[in-house]
């Protein structure tokens, strides 16, 4: 049973074409991971689909009484909510549904026979919905979902603008799974997760009977929960059966097999061409000739796509530093309240050291505690000699305003401008790309321009913030390979085991010092 139609989708941003008849059909059960590079549409296709966004031609048809969950990471969460009430509110639905029920009760009385019979199996029609959507399990339900994603610790009366990025999307996702929609919709789940929590997920996904459309780049996680591919490329949709690892094979074969279809073409528009130029002015062959033009006109030219610019990222490095990169004395990091007990901690040159751990126990305060941007609660942190730091944030600003051209320009203004549209296209961003403003782009664009500026600059130690997150397959791959190239120190917050071996010489666990539950 098809669940949701789209039809004929078109879409684009100015002169920029994001889909060209696109056609989609989600069947009842279907487990699909969405699939392409960074600014290829995926998010695009999910704003779409959710009505957040209208297309410029095209439609999108819903199953009637079809109700869709969306983990959506920008939406508000204001001061004065509490985790339970976010979960709770999941249910809302529920309580309106037995409002109308305690109506329909509430006139029994006062009708006839047939309308009470009416009345009565309307209610019990709620009444079953009531039941299967856990109504009467409700905290029972909530404290069992905020367990499993660690937020129960957390206590449900804390206020949600206290949680950190990561802790912020896990009552998101507690709250859609708890809603029970008939399709989920999951927009990179994994990027702000610890291991444990994907871990979670994972088994959720895997028993989770209905639909579900799935972004992610984290390969491991999209194999083990997805039965479907759907790869958006070169403004089309195409579906493949299996898992990724069985599309890239696929994908693959189709693409050697119209190379060759393309170049025997080629020979024989080469031939024909030759044969029409020698043979047109001659009476006796003119009408061979001019037999084998009309097959060139009438030829259906195979094109190939033209090849998506790959990133090439080559760290520069500044001098040697000295012996230690950094040393803390007693440093107890937070804002209002400790993150922390006091820590001892060394980094020497040449050590490639990775944070683990839960979200919301201070990783990324502990690099910025490090790096001077906030003032540690107690103790010191002492910097090395003859560092060059190059540091990569978690998110690009939300109020960003420039052009990707105008952000490498400022980081740089002593490059022409064909030196900045050069890097940029390095970082694997196209001319469209690098003239539309940075907070028009994909989180995974944005993150190259991040990227642009930290290899452009000399540096001997990188303090990396979860540089993977939403980062498609290249630009993961070609990362890991100039990390590993890279002679200087690392720091890095990361979840993906995968990306860091064989780049770690250390790996740290912060939930050995942190002073929050996890």
């Amino acid at each position: 049973m098809s669940i949701l139609n789209v039809e004929h989708l078109t879409h684009g941003f100015g002169d920029r074409a994001i889909f060209e008849d696109v056609s989609f059909r989600l069947l009842k059960g279907e487990h699909i991971g969405l699939i392409g590079a960074n600014g290829e549409g995926k998010s695009t296709f999910m704003n779409i689909i959710t009505g957040k966004l209208m297309p410029d031609e095209g439609k999108v048809e819903w199953s009637k009484n079809v109700r869709v969950g969306y983990l959506d990471q920008h939406a508000v969460l204001e001061k004065g909510m509490t985790i339970g009430s976010v979960l709770a509110s999941a249910f809302d639905f529920l309580y309106e549904m037995e409002n109308q029920m305690n109506d329909i009760y509430a006139k029994l009385g006062d009708v006839d026979e047939d309308t009470m019979n009416q009345l009565m199996a309307e209610a019990g029609t709620i009444q079953d919905m009531l039941a299967s959507h856990d109504f009467y399990m409700i905290d029972s339900k909530v404290e069992e979902v905020a367990r499993a994603l660690g937020l129960l610790d957390l206590g449900l009366n804390k206020d949600v603008t206290e949680l950190s990025g990561g802790q912020r999307t896990k009552v998101l996702l507690g709250k859609l799974l708890l809603e029970k929609p008939d399709i989920l919709l999951l927009d990179e789940p994994t990027n702000y997760l610890d291991v444990e929590h994907i871990e979670w997920l994972k088994r959720y996904l895997n028993e989770y009977e209905n639909a579900f459309i799935l972004i992610s780049h984290d390969i491991p996680f999209l194999n083990s929960v997805i039965n479907l591919i759907y790869h958006m490329d070169n403004l089309k949709l195409n579906r493949y059966v299996g898992d990724y690892d069985k599309f890239q094979e696929v994908y693959a074969m189709k693409q050697a097999q119209l190379e060759a279809a393309y170049n025997r073409q080629q020979k024989e528009i080469a031939d024909l061409k030759d044969f029409v130029a020698r043979n047109k002015a001659r009476v006796a062959t003119r009408n061979m000739a001019m037999s084998r033009q009309k097959k060139l006109d009438n030829m259906e030219v195979i094109e190939l796509a033209a090849q998506k610019p790959k990133p090439e990222f080559n760290f520069k490095e500044a001098r040697t530093p000295g012996r230690y990169i950094f040393t803390t004395t007693d440093l107890v990091i937070g804002y209002e309240d400790a993150l922390s007990s006091p820590l001892n901690l060394q980094m020497e040159r040449g050590q490639k050291i990775v944070l683990t751990g839960a979200n919301g126990i201070g990783k990324s305060t502990l690099l910025k505690s490090i790096l001077g941007l906030i003032k540690p609660l107690s103790g010191a942190v002492e910097l090395g000699d003859y560092l060059e730091i190059g540091y990569f944030e978690q998110e690009t600003p939300a109020d960003i305003q420039t052009t990707c051209l105008e952000e490498i320009w400022q980081e740089f203004p002593g490059y022409t401008q064909y030196e900045v549209r050069s890097a940029l296209a390095k970082c694997g961003l196209t001319t469209k790309h690098i003239e539309s403003r940075v907070k028009v782009l994909s989180g995974g664009e944005q993150a190259k321009v991040r990227l642009c500026k930290l290899i452009n600059r000399e540096s001997n130690i990188l303090v990396l913030d979860e540089p993977t997150n939403h980062l498609d397959v290249d630009a993961k791959d070609e990362l890991k390979r100039a990390l590993k190239a890279y002679k200087g120190s690392i720091l890095m917050v990361c979840h993906e085991p995968e990306f860091y071996e064989g780049i770690a010489t250390d790996v740290w666990d912060a939930s050995k010092w942190t002073t929050r539950l996890v």
